[in-house]
């Protein structure tokens, strides 16, 4: 029998580094490795140093060898998936020169306002990016720095996302990927690379950031002696340029060019998404116009407030996650640290329609109900940046595929399925991030291209199929009263 041949893909995400082992040719999951991050700040700050994201890939490639029992001289590839958004600033010697702000860093919001301002308008931004301004954007973090820190933004050496960053360790190259750099606000999707105008406008020089591999799979390295050293695997073995944990996602679907198409993807995490991959490429400014990892189009929706806002009010009300019940007449928007979509950094948690019979397990389920109705509501805007009607009934009865920590929940597939009104397909497996960045280690090791690779390793039936259920309009319509009504004087929209 031929040797095994082993590749892995790394999800380092908000809260934590996976590293999933996977067999190259059947994508086989043979172990994942975890280990932890940390993250600092108050109020509308989040951060985090990132050496521990190093750190955190050594010990969870380690525990992910350990636990698979291969060797680790059958490892042929490694890429890296990462969150999206955040700005890393680094010294000559590579060096973090302060925390990186993250993802759901909301300080910006001031300088989102007046970047979407200064380049006139919405409509000019999606033009060229896809996406308007937001908190969460590495252009207005990179702003903010240059207005609150200057001294760092003015030492730096190299401008970076998290995912670059491991990356750049792993291979001792400077690269990225479309994917993610169509995050940062300063990659134009209309002409596929780094848009001048805008890199003046932020103060940026472009020889700060990394070149822009043509796809996520582009193998842009190989294993440095020292990196092979710190993280236990080969020298010299294949290093993908990688991507964000959202395009990993879709590949590890088989969302792409040669898989599936206009498929809506619901994602439930510390963040909610919606998204799918498309040949067409949005211009919505209520979406976030992304590249793909493999040439094509993600249309995204992404909100601040899911799993971890509803996980606080349980908390706060000493229930059980499962301990639920429709919300009935209350209404609860988890809006714990402010919000993306809609675009309402200085939001609070908002709680209304109480009642003497109000009982904790319907405030617990209407908290579940506020967070998937707002990333919900951004479907039907999706689907027509895709090119579809979301009245015809065709498209209407395209299943929602549901994914992330929360489709594992009973209540969050029900909520989501009686909100939605759609049939739901819950993929079999887990760690869809650290699988697509599989298949790009796969693909940068062995060639070929990284949806059909990941579409390959695949079986639709061990999928959870769900057929719909009547939608529940009058919460749908309840809840978007209630947001309607608060989004001005409440919440400071």
């Amino acid at each position: 029998m031929p040797p095994r041949s082993v590749v892995i893909g790394v999800d380092s995400s908000t809260q934590s580094t996976k590293a999933a082992v996977t067999d190259a040719v059947t994508g086989e999951l043979l172990a994942v490795g975890r280990a932890p991050h940390t993250v600092t700040g108050e109020g509308g700050a989040r951060e985090s140093d990132p050496e521990t994201w190093w750190q955190a890939l050594s010990l969870a490639v380690a525990a992910g060898i350990e636990e698979s029992g291969v060797s680790a001289s059958a490892v042929t590839g490694i890429a890296v998936a990462g969150q999206q958004h955040g700005l890393v600033v680094l010294d000559r010697a590579g060096r973090p020169l302060r925390p990186a702000m993250l993802w759901n860093d909301t300080r910006s919001a001031p300088q989102a306002t007046a970047l979407t301002a200064a380049l006139g308008g919405p409509d000019a931004w999606t033009a060229r990016t896809g996406s308007v301004p937001v908190a969460s954007l590495t252009a207005t973090k990179w702003q903010w720095l240059r207005e609150n820190d200057p001294g760092a933004a003015a030492a730096a050496a190299a401008v970076r996302l998290p995912h670059d960053f491991l990356t750049e360790r792993l291979t001792g190259t400077a690269f990225t990927d479309p994917g993610d750099a169509s995050g940062t606000g300063w990659y134009s999707t209309a002409t596929g690379g780094y848009d001048p105008e805008l890199l003046a406008l932020l103060g940026l020089d472009g020889a700060l950031l990394p070149e822009v591999a043509a796809t996520g799979a582009t193998r842009t390295g190989s294993l440095t002696a020292a990196a092979a050293a710190a993280i236990g695997l080969p020298a010299g073995i294949a290093v993908a340029a990688g991507t964000g944990d959202n395009m990993s996602a879709a590949v590890g679907l088989g969302l792409g060019g040669a898989g599936l198409l206009d498929h809506p993807v619901l994602s439930l995490g510390t963040s909610g998404t919606v998204f799918a991959a498309s040949r067409t490429r949005p211009v919505s400014a209520a979406l976030s116009g992304f590249a793909a990892a493999d040439g094509t189009y993600l249309p995204l929706a992404c909100t601040l407030n899911c799993t971890l806002a509803v996980d606080r009010v349980a908390a706060l009300l000493g229930l059980h996650r499962e301990d639920t019940a429709p919300g009935g007449e209350a209404v609860l928007l988890p809006y714990l640290d402010g919000e993306r979509t809609p675009d309402l950094p200085l939001a609070s948690g908002l709680l209304t329609g109480l009642r003497h019979d109000t009982t904790p397990q319907q405030l617990l389920g209407a908290a579940y109900e506020g967070a998937a109705f707002t990333v919900l509501r951004a479907l039907d805007e999706l689907l027509r940046a895709c090119g579809l009607d979301p009245a015809d009934p065709a498209v209407a009865a395209r299943p929602l595929r549901l994914i992330g920590g929360g489709a594992g929940g009973r209540t969050w597939v029900e909520t989501v399925r009686r909100l939605s009104g759609r049939p739901l397909v819950v993929p079999a497996g887990g760690e869809l991030v650290a699988r697509g960045a599989a298949a790009l280690a796969a693909s940068a090791a062995g060639g070929g291209d990284p949806v059909a690779v990941a579409a390959s390793w695949n079986n639709p039936a061990d999928d959870r199929q769900l057929p719909p259920v009547e939608r529940d309009v009058d919460t749908w319509e309840r809840v978007g009263t209630a947001l309607e009504r608060a989004a001005g004087p409440m919440f400071g929209g």
